[in-house]
């Protein structure tokens, strides 16, 4: 349940920090057969699926690093489910991101990892 907490209160920080930096909100924990996408956000002409990771000791990776291949796959998968409901052209530029948050409940420090991976 903590851990549940301290999760979303990461997501509302990131989409906050996300803000400022230009981005606009589309969609925020999109969830389907395939798995959930915490944020879908708008960069300029570029949709944006974005993964927050929420690490509370820094001694075990990034929070990059805790996206296993198979991880990857589901957020590739859930953002292509989302793509077909959510029709906003079909030439529209795509990226998943990652925002690795560190510090625990306080979310002292954000990282933003811009093309993370791709599909």
């Amino acid at each position: 349940m903590l851990s549940q907490i301290a999760g979303r209160q990461a997501e509302r920080h990131a989409e906050k920090y996300l803000h400022r930096q230009g981005l606009t909100t589309l969609n925020k924990n999109y969830q389907c057969r395939f798995g959930e996408l915490d944020l879908i956000m708008q960069d300029g002409d570029e949709l944006v699926f974005i993964e927050v990771r929420l690490r509370s000791k820094q001694g075990f990776g990034s929070g990059a690093d805790s996206i296993t291949y198979h991880k990857q796959q589901r957020l590739t998968a859930t953002a292509k489910h989302y793509l077909t409901q959510h029709s906003r052209g079909l030439n529209q530029y795509c990226r998943f991101d990652v925002i690795s948050v560190d510090g625990g409940l306080t979310c002292r420090h954000v990282n933003w990892i811009k093309n993370a991976f791709s599909e």
